[in-house]
């Protein structure tokens, strides 16, 4: 993640202690803040069921109205909690398909806070009425990430059900009375980038504190939309709306935590245009940065995946891969395994990384970015990220470097 309110405008926000190593940003006593992102526990999103009330067309996982036969029994997921206790994982995020059709889901909450751990759900917010959002908050959640893909029509059209979108709308409502902490979540494509203005203008209306813009990730049912990726150009301007909105929301007074996700090179281009506009602001951007690690300590270190079948993946858009089985060995024995190829080169990125990514001069603070979305363009995890849409120039990749892609065998052709 990119927290664009830290960076560009200098805010604290909640968070920024596992993010950045940063103490005063909401960590609890018990929470043990890491002296180096290298040693972060992962934050494990959970994919606790396959059933789900909408039909997303991006879904990563291809949830839907049936459910897996073999999600795991109560007993089963209680034993899991525990040992992402005893492995001191900062945070559980319930996902699913939608956490809410899972009847145990509040037994679960209950069970993981007993244990000491952050529970969050994720969730398309449109099965939560008021005794929902008061049960939310009964129970401890942290945090509701609520998916929306534009304003009316254009996110209905995303979740495959007509009126997704006033029910979602409904169910922010609901957590926001009910003093639930609660976040929007979007998904960048070709569809809804023109909705940007849109949906801060949205989140300044209805209260809402916290955004996570995603950048598309071609998994699951998301493979469908491949086409519909932003193209370079795209992903530029989206991200200069999403720092002027930012900017404008904290010179208003407004308080904000909006991020960018699922692409590191967000932090690079961030850090050029402070580079510009107030360079002392930018050596310090640079420092967190750094301290980050951006993809270097992302998926298979500080973030992981168990899906509704209790398989293990290194982020939840590596269903295509398997890491292992909670139901045949410990979830912290598997992410320790480093005996296991990809986890092992997920650990030490910079001696697998391949292209462009391993001559950029910004490898330090983006760490070769989402190898997932590699694996799936190129089938190479070790390939360029194909969302990188900085010039090679900005990258410093000059002609001596090209030369010594050539010359390895290490050309890839970047998407336009």
């Amino acid at each position: 993640m990119i927290n664009v309110s830290k960076l560009y405008c200098g805010q604290v926000t909640p968070g920024d202690w596992i993010r950045y190593g940063k103490t005063g940003s909401g960590e609890r006593d018990s929470d043990i803040v890491p002296k180096q992102a290298s040693e972060r526990r992962p934050i494990v999103v959970w994919n606790i069921t396959r059933g789900c009330n909408l039909k997303c067309v991006h879904c990563y996982n291809d949830s839907g109205s049936r459910k897996a036969d073999d999600e795991l029994s109560t007993q089963e997921a209680k034993e899991v909690l525990d040992d992402l206790a005893r492995f001191g994982v900062p945070s559980v995020l319930f996902s699913g398909g939608e956490p809410l059709t899972r009847k145990d889901l509040f037994e679960l909450i209950d069970y993981a806070g007993q244990l000491g751990l952050r529970t969050v759900i994720s969730t398309n917010g449109t099965l939560i009425n008021s005794d929902t959002a008061a049960t939310l908050k009964k129970h401890g959640i942290s945090y509701v990430g609520i998916s929306l893909d534009g304003i009316g029509e254009v996110n209905d059209r995303f979740r495959g059900v007509e009126g997704a979108f006033e029910r979602a709308v409904e169910g922010i409502r609901h957590c926001r009375d009910a003093d639930v902490r609660v976040g929007l979540r979007l998904t960048l494509t070709k569809r809804n980038v023109q909705e940007l203005d849109g949906l801060f203008d949205f989140l300044e209306q209805e209260g809402v504190e916290r955004a996570c813009f995603y950048h598309l990730v071609p998994s699951g049912r998301g493979a469908n939309l491949a086409g519909e990726d932003l193209a370079r150009a795209q992903s530029r301007q989206a991200i200069e709306t999403i720092l002027a909105r930012t900017k404008r929301m904290k010179e208003a007074g407004r308080p904000t935590d909006i991020l960018t996700v699922d692409n590191h090179v967000d932090g690079v281009y961030l850090y050029l245009k402070l580079l510009k506009e107030e360079p002392a602001k930018a050596e310090n951007v640079w420092k967190l940065l750094n301290w980050n690690g951006g993809g270097m300590y992302s998926s298979g270190v500080g973030i992981g995946c168990i899906d509704f079948h209790g398989k293990v993946h290194p982020d939840q858009f590596w269903g295509h891969y398997e890491l292992g089985d909670v139901r045949k060995r410990p979830f912290s024995q598997i992410w320790a395994d480093t005996s296991e190829p990809l986890m092992k080169g997920l650990k030490d990125r910079r001696s697998f990384v391949k292209g462009r990514c391993r001559l950029c001069r910004f490898f330090d603070i983006c760490g070769g970015s989402l190898r997932v979305r590699a694996d799936l363009h190129f089938a190479d995890p070790w390939a360029p990220d194909p969302g990188c849409y900085l010039t090679d120039e900005e990258i410093g990749l000059d002609e001596t470097k090209q030369k010594e892609l050539i010359a390895t065998g290490e050309v890839f052709r970047m998407p336009d």
